[in-house]
């Protein structure tokens, strides 16, 4: 199977940077792949922490036991007692036998409510003698979670222990809260000002997660087992993320017979649906032009036609891109929309510079979607559990 040659002769072009804050933001972005081409989006509430965390963990479970007391991986932004803090978050979820979903959830939400640290408040009464962190003036907000006072006493609320399991409890009690974006998850039991805050913290709790449970956010839950690296299709891992389809890697990443080659080519047969990775946005979905100029993509490509045929690109948390080439028609999606990991956006084809039915399937990083931004998504994929090639 021969896919499009995504940046063949190109320039590098601009970087989308994406920001922290959760405000709407528009932008106008440079087609890569294969072609060119420009068009505008409306984004908003996609922005994310531009570190990228190694997890500490190489194994893979949901039954490591979580040490709160001794010396803690050393984690970008996040001090020993901030990651102490998200140690004890993760340990009450394991003594309540919430799923690793749940963890990710709660660390990522504290991340954006206290950044991990247990906050006092200055506007209440006794908050401030009691062991702290740092002193906030949120309304009458105090803790990791930041809760308010019909959570619990000002004691209560400042104890990481009973913060954390009024947040699961409450959690627990969203329908479907394993299956809703992170962010819908988080304020569904916050009820925040900001709903769509949370989302940027995804991976980072990810890692944070794998780095003090021994890889847990590679896990899915499968008639109720606990299973690693299995994330596929509408199977989603406790990281929020899956592979698009089914099968195994042919054509690889930047070979040496194509260096240029900007991902890898998934086999499956032409119709298979194809399913977004990750929570994120629509920024494209059409047809990209071939080396002629032409926008033909409801026919069958051939090698050294030129173009990624039909095909989406979206933007994802963390300034995470993916793009999934040659559909067989046009994108189930359209620019703009909301998709969840999991839902289908289209399906396998071999329309553009290819020679069979497959998925073309590219990562990118820190928004820029051109060459320069690439990276493999071989090892991407298996560190979020959702392995491409279907191994650990």
């Amino acid at each position: 199977m021969t896919a499009g040659l995504p940046g063949v002769g190109q320039p590098p072009r601009r970087r989308l940077r994406i920001g922290v804050a959760a405000a709407a933001l528009t932008s106008t972005l440079a087609l890569l792949c294969c072609g060119g081409g420009t068009a505008a989006f409306f984004l908003t509430n996609l922005g994310g922490d531009q570190e990228n965390l190694v997890a500490a963990a190489q194994e893979c479970g949901d039954n490591h036991q979580v040490d709160v007391t001794g010396n803690m991986p050393r984690m970008s932004d996040y001090g020993q007692t901030q990651m102490r803090n998200a140690a004890v978050i993760i340990k009450v979820g394991q003594g309540m036998k919430v799923p690793p979903r749940g963890w990710v959830i709660a660390v990522a939400t504290a991340m954006q409510e206290s950044a991990l640290r247990n906050l006092a408040n200055s506007t209440v009464a006794g908050s401030r003698s009691l062991s702290n962190e740092g002193v906030g003036a949120d309304h009458d907000s105090v803790g990791l979670f930041q809760q308010r006072a019909d959570w619990g006493s000002v004691p209560q609320r400042m104890s990481p222990d009973y913060a954390a399991r009024k947040f699961y409890e409450k959690l627990l009690k969203v329908d479907g809260w394993e299956r809703l974006p992170l962010t819908l998850a988080a304020q569904k039991v916050q009820v925040s000002a900001y709903p769509d805050a949370y989302a940027k913290h995804e991976d980072v709790a990810s890692q944070i997660v794998n780095a003090l449970a021994g890889g847990a956010a590679r896990t899915v839950q499968i008639a109720d087992r606990t299973v690693c690296d299995r994330a596929s299709a509408k199977i989603i891992a406790a990281s929020g993320w899956t592979a698009p389809v089914a099968g195994g890697v042919g054509s690889g990443f930047r070979t040496a017979s194509r260096p240029r080659h900007n991902g890898v080519d998934i086999g499956a047969s032409r119709g298979t649906e194809i399913h977004a990775t990750s929570t994120g946005r629509v920024l494209v979905a059409r047809c990209d032009q071939d080396r002629m100029g032409r926008r033909n993509c409801d026919v069958d490509g051939y090698p050294g036609k030129g173009g990624c045929g039909w095909f989406v690109d979206i933007l994802h948390a963390g300034g995470y891109l993916t793009r999934y080439c040659h559909m067989v028609v046009k994108p189930l999606v359209v620019p703009g929309q909301l998709v969840k990991a999991g839902d289908v956006i289209g399906r396998v084809g071999s329309s553009g510079n290819s020679s069979g039915p497959h998925l073309h399937f590219e990562v990118h990083l820190d928004g820029d979607r051109s060459y320069a931004g690439g990276t493999n998504p071989v090892p991407f994929m298996r560190q979020r559990g959702a392995p491409l090639d279907g191994t650990a």
